[in-house]
């Protein structure tokens, strides 16, 4: 067992980008809380509930040296990075969610399922032809990106460019083996691109507004506030990255799941009515987002151990949605569980503002491939993960339409 104060490299390795799912049930029963020297990590699904919904612990998790941040020139990056909802605090956080939340309530996303329906179609009707399907490459991402692109009025012929720059950002901020000396400057010529992108498109907008998030955000007002130039860039990025990161690899990890249970794929291709259930099951099994964190504002006593403030707080949300605690046999996939409470979006103040849309992306995208293509089955003999621990998805999936 690891000395408490070493960092936990099982959890970053190799190994683990293939399969966490062992390395954490050894944790979890192990030391499910433990403080490693550089975080305190959280693997229990109790725990990690409490801990996302505590306002003594604040989203925005990385201290970075002022000094050391212009010395580099990577201050553009992280000022992006600090303008996203997703590392603010309250009130900034409070105001960036309610300007955006109204592109994303139930009703404004429902209104999308034709136009997600009708990409899907397109997408399987060329792979129908082919016989055969890269899932990723061909299906998993181009439908959640062309959706996304469509919603913020973004050119979508522009995919190729916009799969460059995330890949880049996401290696910035879900983690990578590769060495930073690699990560950081392509992230940075990303953000800088992506910067210039978005200033040009707001500017157009501001002049001619259109029906689109775009012009939604640069018009928005909320009792006399607005998003600064930097904030309406910076959650554009945003939302263009996690529009279609994690919904790509519910797509990708639930088929592969389904793929694997034949006998919980023939279940959903026999009662598409389970469809939304099956969708939760998927999130909780194999979570798109494996890990969060968050860094204590306070001293906190929590279950026997004092957190200090400004520790930091990693809560394995792929080790809480197996938790034999709260689900019945939990590395077992079952598209009938009920009531399937995962965290996969988070939870708590920054529950993704997005779950809406990933839900109908998944349940369009994965009921119409089992209806469509009730015999496919995997062409690879060996699966090959993404080099990303926090943003769980395949590199590709090929398969046999049938």
């Amino acid at each position: 067992m690891h000395h408490p104060t070493e960092p936990p490299p099982e959890l970053w390795s190799a190994a683990a980008i293939s399969d966490p799912y062992p390395i954490y049930d050894r944790l979890r029963a192990e030391q499910p809380i433990r403080w490693t020297g550089g975080d305190w990590q959280i693997f229990r699904y109790a725990d990690a509930q409490a801990l996302l919904r505590d306002p003594r612990l604040g989203a925005d998790r990385l201290q970075v040296d002022p000094q050391w941040l212009i010395a580099s020139g990577l201050e553009p990056l992280f000022k992006t990075r600090d303008s996203m909802m997703l590392f603010a605090d309250p009130p900034d956080h409070t105001r960036l969610r309610t300007l955006v939340h109204r592109a994303f309530t139930p009703r404004v996303v429902e209104s999308y399922r034709p136009l997600v329906q009708r990409i899907v179609d397109q997408l399987l009707d060329a792979a129908a032809a082919r016989g055969a399907i890269e899932l990723i490459g061909e299906f998993a991402y181009p439908l959640p990106v062309t959706v996304i692109a469509h919603m913020l009025g973004v050119p979508v012929d522009m995919h190729d460019q916009f799969r460059r720059w995330s890949d880049s950002l996401a290696a910035f901020i879900g983690g990578t083996t590769r060495p930073e000396a690699d990560v950081l400057p392509a992230a940075l010529k990303a953000v800088l691109e992506m910067t210039d992108f978005f200033l040009a498109l707001v500017a157009e907008r501001r002049r001619a507004p259109r029906d689109d998030l775009l012009s939604a955000l640069a018009q928005a007002e909320d009792g006399g506030d607005r998003l600064s130039e930097q904030e309406l860039v910076a959650n554009s990025i945003l939302l263009l990255l996690a529009g279609h990161e994690t919904t790509t690899n519910l797509i990708g990890n639930g088929m592969l799941a389904l793929m694997r249970h034949p006998d919980q794929f023939a279940l959903l291709r026999d009662h598409p009515e389970l469809t939304p259930s099956a969708i939760e099951e998927l999130l909780r099994y194999d979570s798109p987002v494996q890990v969060t964190s968050r860094r204590a504002l306070t001293d906190i006593e929590f279950q026997g151990h004092r957190i200090e403030e400004g520790q930091a707080v990693t809560v394995f949300i792929g080790a809480a949605n197996r938790d034999p605690a709260q689900y019945q046999d939990p590395a077992r996939l079952d598209v009938t569980r009920g009531d399937v409470r995962h965290l996969s979006f988070g939870h708590g103040p920054h529950y993704c503002l997005g779950a809406p849309l990933a839900r109908l992306e998944g349940q369009v995208a994965i009921s119409t491939l089992v209806r469509r293509f009730p015999h496919m089955r995997i062409l690879d003999e060996q699966v090959v993960w993404r080099d990303n621990f926090a943003l769980r998805g395949l590199q590709s999936l090929h398969i046999e339409l049938e």
